[in-house]
């Protein structure tokens, strides 16, 4: 259960596939953000990156799945982000999440995505209430 939580507890770490041009393709239609930096890679070069990078959101809205097993008992209310770096095709990510502190009836956890070599590209906080 997550209201058994103390702070400093982490809820357990997600280990995403490799991203894929397939991945990026589905979220930009699911989103609407057809930027082509995010799926074609002479866009994304030409616009000086060194290849396609996945959609800051498409990293967001995957750290909401360290909560899936949890909306039985609660739900997030808020969600503070910052992108800190860059995700690349091919890039595995590592979702993680640990409690920092506790209000009543919200848990506040900091969040965080890590690519393979460990490296932050994601950071935030999402606050959970419980039912």
């Amino acid at each position: 259960m997550i209201t058994s939580l103390q702070i400093g507890d982490s809820l357990q770490e997600i280990k995403l596939n490799p991203v894929s041009r397939l991945d990026l393709i589905k979220y930009a239609g699911a989103s609407g953000d057809f930027n082509p930096i995010h799926t074609i890679d002479e866009e994304a070069t030409s616009a000086g990156l060194p290849g396609i990078i996945a959609h800051g959101m498409w990293t967001m809205g995957n750290l909401a799945k360290l909560f899936t097993a949890y909306y039985d008992e609660g739900f997030i209310q808020d969600y503070e982000i910052r992108f800190s770096g860059m995700v690349f095709l091919n890039d595995v990510l590592t979702l993680k999440a640990t409690l920092f502190e506790k209000l009543d009836d919200r848990l506040i956890f900091n969040v965080e995505a890590t690519n393979e070599n460990n490296q932050q590209v994601t950071k935030g906080t999402i606050v959970f209430a419980q039912y």
